[in-house]
């Protein structure tokens, strides 16, 4: 079971569009660098800390299709866009994406606020496990677009 990096998403402060970069680091125990979770700022509090925030995006393509809610620019608020791996699947397991290695922390249903910066309907539109995952950085590294995402074999 194996995925790729599709796209990368960053922004600096809550409330900020995401930014659509070409790599990012990943921090072990902080996040992605230049990114809000990071550094603590923003929307954030510590009951709603999330380092890394994934999605798939067959999941977005779906949102389009059925609800015509945009999602393709960074507007679901989501760092990482996967294909070709089911998130969920990786439930309580560490995983790599790019030189990174993470464990699976939570799901990531939306929260009412993102529809105050995006659209209305957002939050419909992602909820359920369609929201993404919440991730902890337990190595650092280089992620990129079309890198690998998997499982990380324990011995």
């Amino acid at each position: 079971m194996a995925g790729v990096v599709q796209a990368i998403y960053v922004t600096a402060k809550g409330g900020e569009p995401m930014v659509k970069v070409d790599a990012v680091r990943a921090v072990a125990d902080g996040g992605l660098e230049g990114d809000r979770y990071m550094t603590r700022t923003g929307y954030w509090t510590n009951i709603d800390e999330c380092q890394v925030t994934l999605i798939e995006g067959e999941i977005l393509d779906q949102i389009v299709s059925d609800s015509g809610v945009k999602v393709g620019d960074g507007e679901h608020r989501r760092n990482i866009v996967t294909r070709g791996i089911k998130l969920e699947t990786l439930a309580g397991r560490k995983f790599s994406v790019g030189e990174a290695v993470m464990i699976f922390d939570r799901p990531r249903p939306p929260c009412g606020y993102i529809q105050t910066i995006t659209e209305k309907g957002m939050t419909k539109a992602l909820g359920g496990m369609r929201g993404g995952i919440c991730a902890r950085v337990l190595t650092s590294g280089v992620i990129k677009p079309s890198d690998s995402v998997a499982l990380v074999e324990t011995s």
